[in-house]
């Protein structure tokens, strides 16, 4: 069978690629989503409406790729769970917790009496926003190699503010796929912002992540590897450049190339996560623990990797299946 003649060195390597898929696609779909909690207008209860239409039916299949990041990690890299659980265990906590003020106020907002929905929808708002910063301050505690330092604790704030500016600005195009009228106008100057944020925010966090690693730093200033590797932002930034005349185009005519912006932002997530993943390998954690040190026994993973021959694809099946169901402008949100 294939999958009893793999080497260790190709397990550790399909599993932190099933592991980086797992979390891009969660960046992406989740992502859009915690954006458009971020941006729900308190005084305004007919777009609240319709913004939480637009996420109500892919709800569930976002956060099923969480759940399998974390699984994998746990399975393949269990040494590396375990650190990154002792280090980031307080802001692991705050996400959950803003992960739960969210689940609970999506259900309740469509169950309360009318003069009611407000509150829940400031809850679903707080609960987005501390999801997003939370996630974006462990990301950048986990960049720096989980230091403490005040250095790292100003690197993780500028990592915890540009992630909510990207989901902010994904979700936003998000929207502009998915409603017409005022609410799509609005999400259109959303989006322009969202463009000007993300570039500082990318050129920023690029130049901060220098500084963090001797072998990063050596791996983006040294040819060939720094050439392509320093492709990879301009890229980023021209398709945002693009993403931003678009935008400008959009208000002219109304549903013609809706859907590009939100193909644009998903474009730039993976070309960041990219330049992230080929900066840091073959680390599980940066500086500190590699593929090899971390993985768990390989007759184990083989047996696993079975299931997830099946599993994965079944996931993205699903995955692709719902956007299929519910693709098109949005409908009311409605529940029995």
């Amino acid at each position: 069978m294939f999958i009893d003649n793999l080497t260790t060195e190709s397990l550790g390597n399909i599993y932190i690629g099933l592991l980086g898929l797992a979390i891009l696609v969660y960046a992406i779909l989740d992502g859009y989503d915690l954006g458009i909690g971020v941006l729900l207008p308190i005084q305004d209860e007919g777009h609240n409406d319709k913004m939480i239409a637009s996420i109500g039916p892919y709800w569930d299949a976002n956060e099923t790729w969480l759940v399998l990041a974390v699984g994998i990690l746990l399975i393949a890299f269990p040494a590396a769970h375990s650190e990154l659980l002792q280090s980031l265990y307080l802001p692991a906590t705050v996400m959950l917790l803003g992960l739960i003020l969210r689940g609970v106020s999506f259900d309740f907002r469509a169950k309360v009496i009318e003069h009611q929905k407000q509150q829940w929808d400031l809850t679903f708002k707080l609960g987005s926003l501390i999801t997003t910063l939370a996630q974006g301050y462990m990301l950048g505690i986990y960049v720096t190699g989980l230091r403490s330092d005040i250095w790292a604790q100003g690197f993780a704030t500028l990592s915890a503010v540009g992630v909510t500016a990207a989901y902010v600005f994904i979700g936003a195009c998000w929207l502009v796929a998915k409603t017409t009228g005022d609410l799509r106008t609005k999400a259109i100057v959303w989006a322009k912002y969202g463009v000007l944020a993300l570039v500082i925010g990318i050129a920023a966090v690029s130049l901060a992540n220098l500084t963090l690693h001797e072998n990063v730093r050596q791996l983006w200033l040294s040819a060939p590897t720094g050439l392509v590797l320093s492709a990879i932002p301009v890229l980023a930034f021209t398709l945002l450049g693009i993403g931003y005349l678009v935008l400008q185009r959009l208000p002219e005519v109304e549903g013609a190339g809706d859907k590009l912006p939100f193909f644009i932002a998903a474009l730039v997530f993976t070309l960041c996560f990219s330049a992230f993943a080929l900066s840091y390998y073959p680390y599980v954690i940066p500086g500190q623990m590699t593929i090899s040190e971390t993985l768990s026994n390989s007759d184990s993973l083989k047996f696993l990797l079975i299931g997830a021959v099946f599993v994965v694809p079944c996931i993205l099946l699903y995955t692709v299946m719902v956007y299929r169901i519910f693709s098109g402008k949005l409908e009311s949100l409605r529940y029995h």
